[in-house]
């Protein structure tokens, strides 16, 4: 229970500050001003020791039972104009128009209209009427009625310039200053206008009697044609008679006239259509024979010339094409030329290093072979007749070779002797290789010739004999 007490309690402290809070603050609208008294406040742009604050457009606190709070409505007024004034001329005026005003917006003109009529603000207008009214006297009485008349902006000018000053001082600002009417009780302006209302009167008539004057003429004209009209009718009507007449007249003539005038027109259309199918052949001529024979002339010609071009240009392709042909061979031929020759330079180099070599070479074999000769003949001879022996053999057979037929009386044993012969005219040439070295070499002691040994004969079973039958084909 406790609990709840104590909740309770500050839900009640809590709406009583909320109640508190709403009756301390007050909003001012757009269109009124706060006017808060009953403490020394500082307001800007008015300073201190006013007595009161202004508040406009925002929130503020306010103390109740210390502090005052009051309304200054910032709405538009307007109060009407009537009043009765007398002209520098002396002619009694009435004026008709409306004030429209406010109070300031600013602070100055808020407190000033606070301090005058923050308790009477419905005599407001009554206030400002009466300041006009007195400011409107001064000001009519100093113009005429013309000047009113014509130039209204003058006075309301004047009427706002007099009466800013003291509008001022109220805290109120006049957004518009209208001068309805201007009343003409004596009929002044009336009789101004007099002279020239008669004088747009007799404007006027005049113009009426010129605009009969004009529409008589125009009648009178109007008659005049209709006149010319008519007889410009009967007499389109006599000649219109007459044509019929004539028409008439023609008419029974128009049975000869119609007939030679069929045929003229006939021999006319022949004419024409004769020199239309003469045209029409020269056309047909033109477009089958002589067009088809241009275009081909033409063909012609435009053949001839681009096979022309194409020769010309095919013999500068060939020029051209041996031209370079004879520059590549005259080129490889030179290229040639000079390797072949280096080559050959380079050939004969070689033969010549390699035939000085062989030379030189055989110069040596030649030399060894003399020292060889000096030193030891027969075995040097031998040594050669080894080497050679085959082909000594070979010569001594090389007397048979043209030999086609050969009677041996004796068989075997004349052939053996026959061989004999033969290797023994090998021996004979290695004696008398033997006697030439000698003979070259005089220091030497002479050596006798050893007898050649004789070679024994072939045996009989070791060589075949072919006889040859004169006159058979084996």
């Amino acid at each position: 229970m406790s609990l709840w007490m104590l909740v309770g309690a500050a839900v009640g402290a809590f709406a009583v500050l909320i109640g508190l809070f709403k009756m301390m603050w007050r909003v001012a609208e757009p269109n009124e001003a706060l006017i808060i008294s009953g403490s020394n406040h500082k307001t800007e742009g008015l300073g201190e020791g006013m007595g009161f604050r202004i508040v406009t457009g925002r929130g503020t606190l306010v103390l109740p039972g210390v502090q005052a709070v009051r309304k200054l409505s910032l709405d538009l007024n307007e109060t009407q104009l009537s009043v009765e004034c007398v002209t520098h001329q002396g002619i009694p005026l009435k004026v008709r128009g409306v004030v429209i005003f406010k109070v300031g917006d600013d602070f100055v003109s808020i407190a000033n209209a606070a301090r005058r009529f923050l308790d009477q603000q419905k005599l407001m207008s009554e206030r400002v009427h009466i300041v006009f009214a007195g400011h409107l006297r001064a000001i009519v009485g100093g113009l005429t009625v013309e000047d009113m008349i014509r130039d209204r902006e003058k006075l309301t000018g004047q009427a706002r310039s007099a009466c800013g000053t003291e509008m001022e001082k109220l805290g109120l600002i006049v957004d518009s200053l209208q001068i309805h009417e201007i009343e003409d009780p004596t009929g002044y302006i009336k009789n101004l206008a007099a002279p020239h209302a008669a004088a747009v009167q007799r404007d006027a008539r005049i113009a009426q009697a010129e605009a009969n004057r004009r529409a008589t003429e125009a009648e009178q004209q109007a008659a005049a044609r209709m006149s010319e009209a008519t007889r410009d009718s009967e007499i389109l009507q006599a000649g219109y008679q007459a044509e019929r007449d004539q028409a008439a007249a023609k008419a029974r003539q128009a049975g000869p006239l119609a007939n030679a005038a069929a045929r003229q027109e006939v021999v006319v259309e022949e004419t024409r259509v004769a020199q239309l199918e003469a045209d029409r052949k020269e056309q047909q001529l033109q477009a089958e024979v002589r067009k088809p024979a241009d275009a081909l002339a033409y063909e012609q010609r435009t053949l001839a010339a681009a096979e022309r071009d194409a020769r010309i240009l095919a013999a500068e392709a060939e020029a051209r094409k041996t031209e370079l042909a004879s520059a590549a061979t005259a080129t490889a031929t030179r290229l040639t030329g000079e390797a072949e020759a280096a080559a050959a330079h380079a050939k004969g180099l070689a033969v010549a290093e390699a035939t000085r070599a062989k030379g030189l070479a055989e110069a040596e074999a030649i030399k060894a072979r003399a020292a060889a000769l000096a030193e030891n003949q027969e075995a040097v001879v031998a040594q050669q007749l080894a080497e050679k022996w085959p082909e000594i053999v070979g010569a001594g057979a090389s007397a048979f070779g043209n030999v086609d037929q050969m009677v041996l009386l004796n068989g075997a044993d004349g052939m053996a002797e026959m061989f004999a012969k033969a290797l023994t005219m090998g021996g004979t040439g290695l004696g008398l290789a033997r006697q030439l070295l000698a003979n070259m070499n005089p220091n030497a002691e002479r050596q006798q010739p050893e007898p050649v040994a004789a070679v024994p004969a072939p045996r009989a079973e070791e060589i075949v004999v072919e006889e040859i039958t004169a006159g058979d084909g084996d």
